[in-house]
């Protein structure tokens, strides 16, 4: 049985490979470079329909329509720019859900945050995502349709994924597996260039590790885990889920997940004012961090409407970084884009889905 035959329930063509393809093509009766051709006009000249492939045979064309066969590319439904020309898009997906995904440029580079789930099922309290629940994973055509469509829409080639937004990646780890798989040998975007975030699933990053190893080869993206925190009681307040994993069961199995990949593990760390990032709560981090092969990477709170924390003041951010610089721990701030036009993420659909309700 070929991959795209267990690919998802609707047949999508985007997701598979020259040489799924290739096979495809030989199932259906057709020479192996019909495949080629199909691989061509996805994933180089963003065909949305089979209709646009235009090299096919009508017949063809018409016999896989009947079969139920698509491309599998998105509608776009919404797009906002915002002043410092971040692009987040509202994609509506084959069974009538919305999706977003974000494009954020810089002069050298063009990084994609994509979702890997409708919802979130984490509860996250910063979060607005989760606020309603989950309502299913994506395949990998959802997935990487969100990076071709940012492509087109900024026309520019994008340089670097990140899994970061809307969903759990590893509550969907096989087909967040294939997508990077996908992005790199399809897209041309080097796993070096891709970062899985995760705000921690128990008994799971082993498991990531392995099955990363078996299905990639060398395991080459970066981990980032979602960490918030520097002790439990603080964490299970920021991340109703934490109660199930304590800490130190987390910093355990990313020890584990570093000795299996030989990759270094990322945390990141969102800076909610006047609530983790005081000095005590720099310190704790650092000493979280001592004797670990790790980056900390933090980010001033975004906020969103229905939670009422509180951004961190910029003298703030500077004194939590410089804090964990003197105690040697590798630490970075993320820049905050997108503001002025709710980049947070979830804010953008969960604003739509209440307009819909609304009218």
């Amino acid at each position: 049985m070929t991959k795209f035959l267990q690919l998802s329930s609707n047949s999508s063509l985007l997701g598979l490979s020259s040489e799924d393809l290739e096979e495809f093509a030989r199932q259906e009766g057709e020479k192996a470079f019909r495949g080629r051709q199909i691989h061509e006009w996805i994933y180089q000249r963003g065909a949305k329909k089979l209709d646009s492939i235009t090299v096919l045979p009508k017949k063809w064309r018409d016999s896989l329509k009947n079969k139920g066969i698509k491309v599998g590319r998105l509608d776009e439904i919404d797009r906002v720019l915002a002043e410092d020309e971040t692009l987040k898009l509202l994609m509506g997906t084959y069974d009538g859900e919305i999706i977003e995904t974000v494009g954020i440029p810089t002069d050298k580079r063009l990084t994609v945050c994509v979702s890997s789930q409708i919802g979130c099922p984490m509860g996250c309290k910063f979060c607005a995502t989760g606020k309603g629940g989950l309502n299913r994973s994506l395949d990998v055509n959802e997935i990487v349709d969100q990076v071709i469509s940012i492509r087109e829409k900024m026309n520019r080639r994008p340089t670097h994924v990140v899994f970061m937004g809307m969903g759990e990646p590893l509550l969907n780890i096989r087909n967040v597996l294939d997508s990077i798989e996908c992005l790199t040998n399809d897209i041309g975007i080097g796993q070096r260039k891709i970062t899985v975030s995760t705000v921690g699933i128990p008994d799971t990053l082993p498991y990531l590790a392995k099955t990363a190893q078996e299905r990639l080869g060398r395991v080459k993206f970066t981990l980032a885990v979602s960490l918030h925190a520097p002790n439990q009681m603080l964490r299970e307040l920021i991340i109703p889920s934490a109660k199930s994993y304590p800490i130190k069961s987390l910093l355990k199995d990313c020890k584990t997940y570093l000795e299996l990949t030989g990759r270094r593990v990322s945390f990141e760390y969102i800076l909610l004012g006047g609530l983790n990032d005081k000095d005590i709560h720099a310190e704790q981090l650092a000493n979280l961090m001592r004797g670990f092969q790790s980056h900390v990477n933090l980010i001033a709170y975004n906020p969103i409407a229905e939670e009422n924390f509180k951004r961190p003041s910029q003298t703030r951010v500077n004194r939590f970084r410089e804090l964990l610089e003197n105690k040697g721990i590798a630490v970075s701030v993320r820049a905050s884009r997108g503001r002025d036009k709710d980049a947070a993420c979830g804010q953008l659909r969960r604003q739509s889905i209440n307009q819909i309700k609304i009218n």
